[in-house]
Formats: structure tokens, C-alpha cells, sequence
């Protein structure tokens, strides 16, 4: 088993206050209000979902890859969080992955199948599943 461990620390009310989220082993990532729905400099927590999945998939695509006959040179996955009103709130229902793929011994269809099921396999995926998450992929041997 791993555990893993962030935080974040709020100060003030919502639309003046500000905070940090602090993964363990990384920089404290800033965020406010304002940088989370009036576009303005900075980072949110939908960001770091973003990262958790893309990162997250990008390693089980790379052993997905390999387990298929397939070596791996390179994998950028980017993840478009959707944030959108609801009558009670916020909520995320949508996320958009989208990934370049490098891998040799295979063809781009064979590298799509893998990364379509490398996405239903990834253990942040799997942690999200209340959200639609897309999947484009761009292959290339």
C-alpha cells in the first residue's frame, strides 16, 4: 500500500481570503477566488485533479505499453477539468484527456486500444468515475 499526503490552508472569507495547497513533496501551489473562477493568475484545485489524472495515466500508459509488446519513448497527457454550476453548487463533470503518445512496436491503433484501457485501469481514474472523462489520443511509432 501507498499513502499519499497534501494539504491546503485556507485564511479570510471566500472573496477575500486566499490559501496554499501543499502536496508532500512539492511547493505550495496559491489559489484564491480569483484565481479559480475570475481567471486571474494562479493555480485551483481543479488544476491539481488535472495533474493527479494526467500524471497518473501517463505512468499506466507507459506499463500498459509495455505489457502489450510496445516500448514507450514518450507520453504527454494534458486533462481539461470542466468546473460547472449546479443548483447546489460546483461539481466536475467532465474531463478531457487528451495524450501524445511515442511508442515503437505497434501502430496508433494498436497505442489507442492500450490507452483506452489504460484509462478505465488508472487508479486516479477510477477515483473520478463521477466525471465524463474523454480520452483523445494521438499516436505516433
Amino acid at each position: 500500500m501507498s499513502i499519499s499526503e497534501a494539504k491546503a490552508t485556507w485564511e479570510g472569507n471566500l472573496t477575500k481570503g486566499n490559501g496554499t495547497m501543499k502536496p508532500a513533496h512539492a511547493a505550495d501551489v496559491p489559489f484564491s477566488l480569483g484565481t479559480r473562477f475570475e481567471g486571474k493568475q494562479g493555480s485551483n484545485p481543479e488544476e491539481l485533479v488535472g495533474a493527479a489524472l494526467a500524471g497518473c495515466f501517463s505512468m499506466a500508459l507507459s506499463l500498459g505499453l509495455e505489457k502489450a509488446g510496445l516500448t514507450p519513448q514518450s507520453i504527454q497527457t494534458s486533462a481539461k477539468v470542466h468546473l460547472d454550476k449546479v443548483p447546489d453548487g460546483f461539481e466536475i463533470k467532465k474531463i478531457e484527456l487528451t495524450t501524445d503518445v511515442r511508442a515503437t512496436g505497434g501502430d496508433a491503433a494498436k497505442i489507442t486500444s492500450v490507452a483506452e484501457e489504460t484509462k478505465k485501469a488508472c487508479p486516479v481514474g477510477k477515483v473520478l468515475r463521477a466525471a465524463e472523462i474523454t480520452l483523445k489520443v494521438n499516436a505516433a511509432s
